[in-house]
């Protein structure tokens, strides 16, 4: 019971620093900052998700989910920074 209280209290703490990386991913100077920004978002997300797969008691679902997100983030950001590289150039 208090386990689950600490884990909700992580998630919620955690979406409010999405919040606060959101404005970096938005209005970050440069576009590295961006895709920082975004790239922070995306890890944030998935301990959010294994955190709500701690609430409910379906961890091993919530595993898979999370590193499925976890390789398209990846795969995201590198595409961008790669965009962004050779447009650049």
């Amino acid at each position: 019971m208090i386990m689950s209280h600490f884990f909700l209290g992580v998630a919620i703490f955690l979406c409010c620093l999405i919040v606060l990386t959101l404005y970096r991913a938005v209005a970050g100077p440069t576009v590295l900052d961006r895709l920082v920004g975004a790239n922070a978002i995306g890890s944030k997300t998935v301990v959010i998700l294994l955190l709500i797969g701690f609430l409910y008691g379906r961890i091993e679902m919530f595993v898979d989910i999370a590193i499925t997100y976890t390789l398209l983030n990846f795969i995201a950001v590198l595409g961008a920074a790669r965009y962004f590289y050779k447009k650049k150039g």
